[in-house]
């Protein structure tokens, strides 16, 4: 833990206030309650228990605003630049909530019928809560902000871009991952999920072939020492969309059939000093940086080949091209075959084959000519075949003459 200065008040009566809140995590089992201010220098969460909770504005690293649209909550998010104490805990994510409906009642709802006039009546409350609970919010929030700008540690709160939202399985529960500034958050259920995009290096979707229903997707960091973080079970229908807002926040991605092994995918990239060079240290050439993780990326290798032949091997060599790890040529193959080519293994081996074994076997006119004499062969069989079937059938009519004739007697 790193040792935070003291809150300094602020006994102005005008001090920004949020009163009945909830906060997350909890300091004890129970649900905790109280009232947020924000004071000189930092924000003070005092519970109906009368405990106390600091949170200084240098120790803010994304503040978020999240209104209560289509959600049950409206909540305030800070993720911190070091961890503090709660309980007995350390956590770098502190959340303060207000519930516009209980999730109880939001089920009960749903079974009513939609004329009846005491729910209609009901709604009506609800819109105009969630209407007065985000003005109020969002007036606290731009209070901060002001308040912060004193002492140039200034506050500035994202709000999440539900349009370009997308659910997915961090954890264990499908959730709603919506896109920020900054980050890519699901902050409506606990345990939060929030990643911070300046962080990432790379994305890598995982699962994408013709034919599947969803994929999943890995976040890589810069720091290679973090282990790759996966969202699983996101829906096909979706990929397009993410890449598109990848591409708008300049973060590079690739695709590829299976689900790899990062963590030793992550421990041959820390220990290849020439990881995005394209060259290894004998100056063979191989993929740079995260281009061994894309589909196709052994078909520039085929260039001088005709262009059926270029064709074919592109297609089936392609898929083994996800395999590379980044390291030397040798152990790319060993840990291609472990790690990552779990659905075309059979294509990459006889790819390999055809490469080693292209200068010893026939040739394309060869292989042509013994097509041609198969063929001809085996027409000239069908008609024989016929011809016999023809006399045979043909036998069969004239054997015996004509049937006798019966008796008039």
């Amino acid at each position: 833990l790193v040792v935070q200065e003291d809150l300094i008040m602020q006994r102005d009566r005008r001090v920004p206030r949020l009163s009945d809140l909830s906060a997350r995590p909890t300091f004890s089992g129970r649900k905790t309650q109280g009232t947020l201010e924000a004071h000189v220098n930092g924000f003070r969460f005092t519970t109906n228990k009368n405990q106390k909770l600091d949170i200084l504005y240098a120790n803010i690293k994304h503040a978020i605003f999240q209104p209560c649209d289509k959600e049950l909550v409206v909540l305030i998010h800070f993720h911190l630049k070091n961890p503090i104490m709660i309980g007995k805990k350390k956590h770098q994510d502190v959340q303060f909530y207000t519930e516009v409906i209980e999730s109880s009642q939001a089920l009960d709802n749903r079974r009513r019928s939609m004329y009846d006039p005491d729910e209609l009546d009901e709604e009506n409350r609800e819109r105009s809560l969630r209407e007065k609970l985000n003005l109020t919010f969002k007036d606290f929030c731009q209070k901060v902000e002001r308040v912060s700008e004193q002492i140039d540690k200034t506050i500035a709160f994202d709000i999440p871009y539900r349009e370009l939202g997308f659910s997915g399985t961090p954890f264990k529960e499908m959730v709603l991952l919506q896109p920020t500034v900054h980050c890519l958050v699901s902050l409506t259920e606990f345990p939060f999920f929030i990643t911070l995009l300046d962080d990432v290096e790379h994305v890598h979707f995982e699962r994408v072939f013709f034919g599947s229903k969803n994929f999943d997707m890995v976040f890589v960091y810069k720091n290679f020492n973090l282990v790759p973080v996966r969202v699983s079970a996101i829906s096909t229908n979706e990929l397009e969309r993410i890449k598109e807002w990848l591409d708008d926040i300049n973060i590079c991605f690739t695709e590829g059939t299976a689900n790899l092994n990062w963590k030793q995918i992550m421990v041959t990239i820390k220990a290849d000093d020439r990881f995005y060079l394209e060259t290894d240290e004998d100056g063979v050439p191989k993929p740079a940086g995260w281009e061994f993780l894309r589909m196709d990326g052994s078909d520039d290798e085929d260039g001088d080949e005709d262009d059926e032949e270029s064709e074919f091997e592109g297609s089936a060599s392609g898929s083994g091209g996800g395999g590379s790890d980044g390291s030397d040529s040798d152990d790319s193959d060993d840990d291609s075959d472990s790690d990552v080519s779990l659905v075309d293994e059979s294509d990459d081996d006889g790819s390999a084959d055809d490469d080693d074994d292209e200068d010893d076997g026939p040739s394309w006119d060869d292989l042509e000519k013994e097509a041609r004499a198969s063929d001809m062969m085996r027409n000239e069989k069908k008609e024989a075949d016929s011809d016999e079937e023809f006399k045979r059938k043909h036998k069969k009519k004239t054997a015996g003459g004509p049937p006798p004739k019966r008796s008039k007697h």
